[in-house]
């Protein structure tokens, strides 16, 4: 069972390992193929964040659409636990962010989310120093946080209560109006919002093009695959028929 410390260090160690700082944001969007990971963004129902699964050297991501952006960068940093630091992973459908001690793989994976989006060196670089003592850190300094970190409230909480700076009480009362606050300190609330729907990261096309280039799947198989992210191929294959 890995300590808290061993999850913070495994965190600290993936940033790392792929070229951020130990105070940087970690911009997914363009960070996922560099990891060779392929992610997709479908709706899915809420009680799900997404789903992971790794195949060989091949790492696939699916993530819920419908939920705020702040969630999907956190489940994406949840799934890279699985992907990258779980021994023996295949797949996982996951809820990420539930911080649930029952559940002892998502609770680990929901740790390593929190470190890895929000390095604790980072984090007190932003809080400024009259804020450092318990209950002293102020909205506008915890909304300028989950802006720089592009986190969810929830999340940032967590964290700032693992570290001391703030308790129960002060939990509550900052979790309310996430949107609200973000709005009247005058930024941009998208991160707030659902988005995304049916975008593909990586060479996810690619892949299953040479799967059926190679004979591994049928073209129905190739067809389907594609049709998932909203590709009709089924006419572009006859035509190459056709010309051949």
């Amino acid at each position: 069972m890995p300590s808290n410390h061993i999850l913070q260090k495994a965190a600290s160690d993936f940033r790392i390992r792929n070229g951020i700082g130990a105070c940087e944001p970690i911009r997914m969007k363009s960070w996922l193929p560099k990891l060779g990971v392929v992610a997709l963004f479908k709706p899915m129902s809420d009680e799900f964040s997404g789903m992971a699964v790794k195949h060989s050297d091949h790492r696939f991501l699916i993530v819920n659409s419908n939920h705020r952006l702040s969630k999907q960068h956190f489940t994406i940093a949840h799934e890279l636990y699985h992907l990258f630091v779980q021994t023996d992973f295949v797949s996982e459908i996951s809820n990420a962010g539930r911080f649930d001690k029952k559940d002892k793989i998502e609770y680990y994976a929901d740790w390593f989310a929190a470190y890895l989006l929000m390095p604790e060196e980072g984090v007190l670089s932003l809080i400024p120093e009259p804020e450092l003592s318990k209950n002293k850190i102020t909205l506008t300094t915890i909304v300028q946080i989950e802006q720089f970190f592009a986190c969810s409230r929830q999340a940032l909480l967590i964290r700032l209560d693992a570290m001391g700076l703030i308790d129960v009480a002060k939990y509550a009362e900052y979790k309310k109006g996430v949107k609200h606050s973000a709005e009247m300190l005058g930024y941009d609330t998208t991160l707030y919002e659902a988005g995304n729907k049916d975008l593909v990261i990586g060479d996810y096309g690619a892949r299953a093009k040479k799967l059926y280039d190679d004979g591994v799947i049928s073209e129905s198989h190739f067809i389907s695959l594609m049709h998932d992210i909203g590709k009709d191929i089924e006419n572009l294959i006859t035509s190459d028929d056709q010309e051949e």
